[in-house]
């Protein structure tokens, strides 16, 4: 397996999050996988926030700081063009990888 397929699998959650909603911030993000995992899915800040840096510094979201529910300022961030493009490319990769193990699971 790839070293970077957890942090491949972390950016799929954070796109797929992203093309499910217009915007959301870095906390947003993080309750809305373990509440769409049923809790069984646990991003730690120390992860969320080098992510979506980096995913923003590769150009697939972009960010804007607004005003949260609660009156504080947060910086939210949306999927872009390229984003959508990598997401796609991240499904079907996941997709390869859920099939090989699939595979050597049933041979096992």
């Amino acid at each position: 397996m790839p070293k970077n397929d957890l942090q491949g699998s972390l950016d799929l959650l954070v796109l797929k999050t992203l093309s499910q909603r217009a915007k959301l911030h870095g906390y947003g993000i993080v309750q809305h996988i373990q509440r769409a995992s049923d809790e069984l899915l646990e991003v730690e800040e120390g992860s969320i926030y080098p992510a979506l840096h980096r995913m923003e510094q590769s150009g697939w979201i972009a960010s804007e700081w607004d005003i949260t529910e609660t009156k504080r300022k947060a910086k939210y961030y949306k999927l872009t063009r390229a984003g959508q493009k990598q997401l796609q490319t991240a499904e079907q990769s996941f997709e390869q990888l859920v099939k090989g193990i699939r595979s050597i699971l049933r041979y096992a």
